[in-house]
């Protein structure tokens, strides 16, 4: 199951990004183990970053518990946290720690701002980081101000994915050289390392002003409409031929809006083009110009999007106790990713695992009444 499997990674629980990063490489088939507090067994887990992997509750101001981390440590590839610099070191499971138990861990680090710098220690989230990086601010309507992508660019694309990618990198490079090595992941450098092709830009005409250039709304051709029922649709016809077949389906005069790159007259073309949208529905237009080169989807909101027809078919998102979420991805054709299990209740699997390090029942019972760990079963 998964291109990962075989692959141990220990998740020092956090919110965000690490749990994103976690979701990513037990979906391809890592185990991970995920090192929960103890005081939240009981919940139910309805997490969707949280699913496919077990859970181990466990007291980390204890030494005890800093202990059984370290044996876990000793049997995997790779460690992750999300907490401010230098908190791991205080717990005695900073990265000198870990590898002193094991010379092959790949020690990663999720923070926003990084592990040194004259804003490391400060607190932020996703806003702060993608404004800083250059992000946000090319985000937004001309003339208004910057408006935050959710929390997709500095929490996940920048953060969890980046954390992710560079564990797997770190772990290949163990598998050769018999060396782990820590990995500063900074949500600060993702955001901005996600605005390449922006910066490739800027030396080229790129408009320092948002709303003013081809994919940021600028552009007529690259934008939403509403529709006559007060819904969306996008449209990205970038290309010469990909754009004639918008102006033919939109039935609009293609001399009018033939001077596709004449930047002066995109708001011009956007506010006609918006008439134009708003005459039919968004089915109406759905019916129009879903599957030409239009370039064409309707906006579907998270609850209207696992129902389109296209994402049904691949199957894009998945039902997991109840739950819909979006499938593993991507996909491969041989070692296939699945979702195996919905997130567990924190501390559900915290005897199986202690009895996987060689703890007896004795031994893990006396933990339990010293607070040491905290076990879980879920309830019905």
């Amino acid at each position: 199951m998964g291109p990962l499997k075989g692959f141990r990674v220990i998740e020092l629980a956090g919110i965000g990004p690490g749990p994103f990063c976690g979701m990513m490489l037990s979906d391809m088939g890592a185990e991970v183990i995920r090192v929960d507090r103890v005081g939240r067994a009981g919940r139910r887990a309805r997490d969707v970053l949280a699913r496919n992997r077990r859970s181990i509750a466990v007291d980390l101001k204890q030494p005890e518990g800093v202990e059984l981390v370290l044996k876990l440590v000793e049997t995997a590839d790779g460690l992750f946290e999300g907490f401010r610099p230098g908190v791991t070191e205080r717990l005695g499971l900073g990265p000198d720690d870990c590898l002193a138990r094991n010379e092959r861990l790949v020690y990663g680090r999720m923070t926003g701002w990084g592990q040194e710098g004259p804003m490391a220690h400060a607190a932020g989230h996703d806003i702060n980081y993608i404004g800083l990086a250059g992000a946000l601010h090319a985000i937004g309507e001309p003339g208004g101000k910057p408006v935050p992508p959710l929390n997709l660019i500095g929490d996940f694309g920048g953060g969890g994915m980046l954390l992710a990618y560079g564990l797997v990198c770190g772990m290949l490079e163990a598998a050769r050289s018999g060396k782990g090595q820590v990995i500063d992941a900074a949500m600060v450098d993702g955001a901005a390392s996600l605005m390449a092709m922006f910066f490739s830009m800027a030396g080229h005409g790129f408009k320092d002003q948002r709303g003013s250039n081809m994919l940021d709304g600028g552009a007529h051709f690259y934008n939403t409409y509403e529709t006559k029922d007060g819904k969306h649709i996008c449209v990205g016809a970038i290309e010469p031929q990909f754009y004639a077949e918008l102006v033919e389906k939109a039935c609009v005069d293609p001399n009018r809006f033939g001077p596709q790159m004449d930047d002066d007259q995109w708001v011009g073309f956007k506010e006609e083009l918006a008439e134009v949208f708003k005459t039919r529905t968004r089915d109406e237009w759905c019916a129009i110009m879903e599957g030409s080169d239009v370039c064409f989807a309707p906006v579907l909101s998270i609850l209207e999007a696992p129902d389109h027809p296209h994402n049904r078919h691949r199957g894009t998102f998945v039902e997991v106790n109840g739950v819909t979420q979006p499938a593993p991805a991507p996909r491969f054709s041989r070692t296939t990713a699945e979702v195996s299990h919905a997130a567990r209740i924190p501390g559900e699997d915290t005897r199986e695992l202690l009895a996987g390090l060689g703890l007896d029942d004795a031994e893990i019972e006396t933990l339990e009444a010293a607070g040491v760990v905290e076990s879980t079963q879920e309830v019905a």
